[in-house]
């Protein structure tokens, strides 16, 4: 085909025994029809591979550049490759100076797909939303202190809201999607054109306006009005396509003053009731202080107040939340949060040292789970130690954890981070589990709300967690691959527990929400699991906050679908933003390393749950019944009865002795996605509009026919009345007598043979009352009478609907017009004419 390029590449040898290999495996498949001399070496190879920029691996995500090569080197390109060889660039290795590795690495989808060489995947924004360009990083640092809880004086001031009207805004955000909205596309830097400053200008070095900023990962402010020298109100952006949802804060302040009180005042959350109220506090981190002194987040803020907005708008009602503050340093650069940030970064981050960590990497597999509305990659991580033999994979029994379906509930990602890292570490606990347990681990549901900082919806306007049932793939792809993932999963093996991490912002301590167990056979099994986490983790864990009810309101939740899918025990564990109220940690404030450790206690109590010596589990049973038995009879102490239990207490519904979760209202969030919402409305309407137009059909088939026959004829007469006068017609008058007397014997007939048919048409018009055979012997018998003494040309009309009376004598018509036959005698199986509901007899003299 090439004789000089064939020439060439035959004079060169067969390089090593990974390419003779690939030769007879290609050949056997019949890939590779040319000789065994045409095979190109790695130096052929790196030539065309490296003169050819299309297929040169860019990022660290493989992405090809739109560079057609030239004719030539694409001649010798897919000589080289073997016209239609199924081998792809995107499988060949580079190093770091570009040049090609002469072997194949493993398939992106499948196993690794970061690059050490280069950048991260980049968040994909919806194209509404302006972002910076500045990229932020927060230390991680633990306070040598604990941070207690905020103590009210009672001299707290309670600050006057007075709005944008007698302040300055001083920031704002413009291009917000809000409701009546709903997201159509993403890209990788939000929207497109330039980023304008949306902070004020300072007239100078004086001037002491703060700078604020929060249009960054996670970034949650839509305005800042200053309303004093150093007090701002703030107002926070609701869940993008959503009016609701106020939670989540995490903004920049910059040209900050030493040693000056500064007044916050956030005031449109929505949650009557708040941790603030107990004595949390804001968190805050200067990055002068991360820069010089290696100090990261800490809790801040004094004369904290959590109160409710008194500035009425005719919508729902507002709270507020205000604290003061003095800043360490003058010209620093601040962040306020409401609990540790965790982004969608700081995921791929930590996700990307796993990939390039030769000894984690070869029991953490990494996969794509699908792709989120925005097109952010959802990660799915499998980790187990590889079994010696298949038998030994078969018994392992499966653990899924997941984190994140909330974006705003960051503290997930921190307990999430504490079990991998313990998960992957090189204990000798860690390789216990991994050699008896496949973990699947989904650590960020919801990266879109994340990215954008939502704090409790996805892209679609609504909450995740509430659709775990959803049969909408394309609007809720992140739950809907991950419950058909687990449903395969539970094909395979048993899976022993489901955990999916939240935060609370009402209590304090963690603790988990699971399912009560109808089985008698498995009763209060579903309690020893978080009993023993207590056990382990006594200054952090609440048995008393768990909950095992299941309400009707959360059948969409990840705990209660997966519990019904099988999985007895499935949990969703709840850590607050604020502390602990247990313990030696009383009264303090979490930091990360105290979720991370629970994390690790996780671990603990899954080996503890697991023990073959079954010790442990039989004395948390025989504890969990003795705490019943004592719920039982303070319950019924309540309710002023008393009542011997024994023998019959165990036979009680637990569901009726605990209250309801203290979560949120799932009906603020359920529903149709926002897209396919304004679509339902649409429909709706016009049905609604179609019913009115629309007749009211009949209730048979029968009746409908009848009906249709009946319009029919109607028809048909209406058109014969019309017929005019025609040019024979003064002919036929010639000839009245015989007519007459033929019309009115065919008449008779007819009246006779159509007795029956006239009885059908109108034995169901309840609204007529004239018999219609009666009506037929009256009108016959008044034309023999009437015959003798009218005129001859006149007309009597015999029609039911035009005559309700049967005395009244018909009105003569002065034209006159024939009664035509429509139908032939022969489609009738009779000769007579046909008498229709509207007849018309023509006399004459």
């Amino acid at each position: 085909m090439f004789p000089a390029l064939e020439t060439e590449l035959k004079q060169e040898t067969l390089p090593d025994p990974y390419e003779d290999f690939m030769y007879h495996h290609l050949q056997y498949y019949g890939y590779f029809k040319a000789q065994r001399g045409s095979l190109p070496n790695s130096a052929t190879h790196q030539h065309v591979w490296k003169n050819n920029p299309r297929y040169l691996v860019s990022g660290s995500f493989g992405e090809r550049e739109d560079v057609i090569p030239d004719p030539l080197q694409k001649e010798k390109l897919l000589y080289s490759l073997m016209l239609g060889s199924p081998l792809k660039s995107r499988q060949l290795l580079h190093d770091e100076f570009g040049e090609v590795k002469p072997c194949l690495r493993e398939p992106r989808d499948l196993f690794a797909f970061f690059s050490s060489s280069g950048p991260l995947q980049a968040p994909r924004w919806p194209i509404e939303c302006e972002v910076i360009k500045e990229s932020l990083c927060h230390i991680e640092w633990v306070p040598p202190q604990p941070e207690y809880f905020y103590q009210p004086t009672g001299n707290e001031k309670l600050p006057e809201i007075v709005g944008e009207e007698k302040g300055t805004v001083v920031y704002q955000l413009d291009s917000v999607p809000t409701e009546g909205s709903y997201f159509t596309s993403a890209r990788v830097g939000g929207k497109r054109g330039i980023i304008r400053d949306l902070a004020v200008t300072l007239q100078g070095p004086e001037d002491n306006t703060l700078l604020f900023e929060s249009r960054f990962e996670s970034g949650n402010l839509q305005k800042a009005v200053r309303v004093d020298t150093y007090e701002y109100e703030l107002t926070l952006r609701t869940d993008l396509y959503t009016n609701k949802h106020t939670q989540w804060f995490y903004f920049r302040v910059q040209n900050t003053r030493k040693d000056v009180t500064y007044r916050f005042t956030i005031v449109n959350l929505l949650k009557p009731k708040s941790l603030y109220t107990i004595g949390m506090k804001p968190l805050m981190y200067s990055q002068l202080d991360a820069d010089t002194h290696n100090i990261g987040w800490r809790r801040e803020g004094k004369e904290i107040r959590y109160f409710k907005n008194n500035t009425e708008d005719g919508q729902q009602p507002f709270y507020c939340l205000t604290w003061t503050i003095q800043f360490p340093h003058d010209q620093d650069t601040c962040f306020f949060a409401h609990f540790y940030p965790y982004t969608y970064t700081d995921l791929q981050c930590y996700l990307l040292s796993v990939v390039n960590n030769p000894v984690q990497s070869q029991f953490c597999k990494l996969r794509t789970l699908c792709r989120s509305l925005a097109g952010n990659t959802v990660y799915l991580l499998t980790i187990t130690n590889p079994s010696r033999t298949p038998q030994e994979a078969a018994a392992k029994k499966a653990v899924v954890l997941s984190a994140r379906v909330h974006p705003g509930e960051s503290n997930g990602s921190w307990i999430m981070k504490g079990f991998l890292d313990f998960i992957l570490s090189n204990s000798p606990d860690a390789q216990l589990l991994r050699d008896i347990f496949i973990f699947k681990v989904v650590p960020m549901l919801n990266p879109d709300g994340v990215i954008v900082g939502n704090y409790r919806c996805s892209l679609a306007g609504r909450d995740l967690n509430r659709h775990y049932k959803t049969i909408l793939k394309e609007s809720f792809p992140c739950i809907w691959y991950t419950r058909n993932m687990i449903k395969r999963l539970l094909e395979e093996r048993e899976v022993l527990l489901y955990c999916d991490f939240h935060g609370h912002s009402r209590k304090n301590n963690i603790f988990l929400y699971g399912c009560n167990n109808n089985d008698r056979k498995y009763w209060l099994h579903e309690r020893v699991f978080p009993l023993m986490l207590s056990k382990n983790a006594p200054d952090k864990f609440s048995f008393q906050s768990c909950n095992f009810k299941v309400q009707k309101c959360k059948e969409g939740t990840g705990r209660v679908v997966m519990w019904r899918m099988g999985i007895l025990n499935s949990y969703t564990m709840e850590s607050t933003f604020g502390g602990s109220t247990l313990g030696n940690k009383r009264d303090t404030h979490f930091t990360t390393e105290d979720l991370k450790s629970l994390g690790y206690h996780v671990c603990d109590t899954l080996l503890d749950f697991c023990d073959p010596d079954r010790t442990k589990f039989m004395q948390c049973l025989a504890e969990l019944k003795e705490l019943l038995q004592q719920e039982i009879h303070k319950k019924f102490n309540e309710l002023g009865q008393d009542m011997d239990l024994e023998g019959s207490w165990s036979d009680i519904s637990l569901s009726d002795i605990e209250s309801s979760t203290s979560g949120s209202d799932s009906s603020l969030s359920d529903g149709l996605p926002v897209h396919l919402l304004n679509i339902a409305q649409e429909v709706n309407q016009k049905k609604k509009m179609y019913k009115k137009k629309k007749k009211k059909p009949l209730q048979t088939r029968k009746q409908r026919n009848e009906q249709y026959q009946k319009n029919n004829l109607m028809r048909e007469l209406k058109l014969t009345e019309d017929i005019p006068e025609r040019a024979g017609f003064a002919s036929t008058l010639q000839k009245q007598p015989t007519f007459f007397r033929n019309s009115e014997n065919a008449s008779s007939s007819a009246m006779r043979n159509e007795k029956p048919r006239l009885n059908e048409l109108h034995g169901r018009d309840k609204g007529s009352s004239l018999d219609p055979s009666k009506m037929t012997s009256l009108i016959l018998t008044k034309n023999k009478e009437r015959m003798q003494t009218e005129k001859p040309g006149f007309t009597v009309s015999c029609s039911p609907k035009r005559s309700t009376n049967p005395s009244q004598e018909p009105v003569p018509d002065m034209k006159p017009s024939w009664s035509r036959n429509r139908y032939p005698a022969a489609r009738r199986g009779r000769a007579a004419m046909t008498v229709y509901p509207s007849l018309h007899i023509y006399t004459y003299p």
